[in-house]
């Protein structure tokens, strides 16, 4: 009998056994996937982190900035009353000039170069195409007085606006004197110092957002930080570029010599300031001449390495992207647009006599 009870209790230990490991348990959740960290070659810090370099002789004041913007629309600033520096920075492209290869100036004039973007150019160390202006308000001279662009003597722009009262009362609150070459060069550079872009899907991406870029931009981005895109040497930095003079072995021979027209010095021929890659997709076409139409074109141009050229940089040559890398680095550089940025009320014309429509 008492054997019996001792079988009894084996069996019904077996059968407790046997149920509890074929009892379903709820399944553990998967852990979380950690958000992908930034690229180890992608800017250190985010774009809204910076300061804008404001100098010490030119502080910014709503009131300057506000004139600033009024000067920046206003056509009354060209000797033919119709040319403003928004003719050829325009907002919806991201302050470039909207498909033209080169712009047209006072008189129906064409320039010689394409109107480069002014997306964040208050971070910019060097100005113009080959980088001869060191900071905006001389930067704005070239244009207010050029033949081909607005063409207004600093005497004649005095006159013509001291001429209108709301720019004479204006000048005397902001700056306590009369409109001068200088004065207007100040304000117009206050005005460009708030073009700031910083909230592209790629800055959403890099703040944390991880659907903010599309799986085809995310293989761009590696493609651009690595070595076989090789984009980053010279696109470095939140704005994407290192402000130096390249040959980019765009020519064999180049017509506009560059940097070269300003030093003198034969290395210098075909050397142009490496642009800024923020909002590129809006500023087609691309290169100092506008000769290039399309991102992808531009990519291409790279991928081949360029055409011979003995002042080519180090850093060009055959990269043997594949047709499906050179869609996700133009998928790359779309992600760096902002239209929060095309869109700002603050930075769109103001209502009024002499702006661009």
């Amino acid at each position: 009998m008492r054997r019996r009870w001792v079988w009894a209790g084996l069996l019904l230990l077996g059968v407790g056994v046997l149920g509890y490991s074929l009892w379903p348990r709820p399944t553990p959740p998967a852990p979380e996937a950690a958000p992908p960290p930034p690229h180890q070659a992608s800017p250190p810090i985010l774009f809204a982190e910076r300061t804008v370099p404001i100098p010490e002789d030119n502080p910014q004041t709503p009131a300057k900035v506000e004139l600033g913007r009024r000067l920046f629309y206003d056509t009354r600033l060209s000797k033919d009353g119709t040319v403003a520096c928004a003719s050829c920075h325009k907002p919806e492209f991201a302050f470039s000039d909207g498909g033209k290869p080169v712009s047209t100036g006072i008189f129906g004039r064409k320039g010689l170069r394409n109107a480069p973007t002014l997306t964040n150019v208050a971070f910019r160390r060097h100005l113009f195409w080959e980088g001869r202006s060191p900071r905006l308000e001389l930067q704005a001279v070239g244009p207010l007085t050029a033949h081909d662009e607005m063409g207004l003597e600093p005497e004649e722009l005095a006159q013509k606006l001291g001429a209108i009262p709301e720019y004479a009362r204006a000048f005397q609150e902001v700056f306590g004197e009369a409109p001068s070459l200088k004065t207007v060069t100040y304000a117009i550079a206050a005005f460009e110092r708030t073009l700031v872009s910083y909230n592209s899907p790629f800055d959403r991406y890099q703040a944390g957002d991880d659907s903010a870029m599309s799986q085809a931009a995310l293989r761009g981005m590696e493609l651009f930080f690595g070595e076989k895109g090789d984009c980053f040497h010279c696109h470095v930095g939140p704005d994407f570029t290192d402000d130096e003079p390249r040959n980019t072995a765009l020519y064999t021979v180049y017509k506009d010599i560059g940097l070269a027209r300003a030093t003198g010095k034969d290395e210098d021929v075909g050397k142009f300031k490496t642009p800024t890659l923020r909002n590129v997709a809006l500023t087609a076409p691309y290169m100092h001449d506008g000769s290039i139409q399309t991102l992808r074109e531009a990519v291409q141009h790279y991928n081949r390495g360029g055409e011979p050229n003995l002042n080519a940089d180090a850093l060009i040559r055959p990269l043997g992207l594949t047709d499906p890398e050179v869609e996700d680095l133009v998928a790359f550089l779309e992600s760096l647009t902002d239209r929060s940025f095309t869109t700002n009320p603050a930075l769109l014309p103001p209502r009024g006599k002499g702006s661009t429509p």
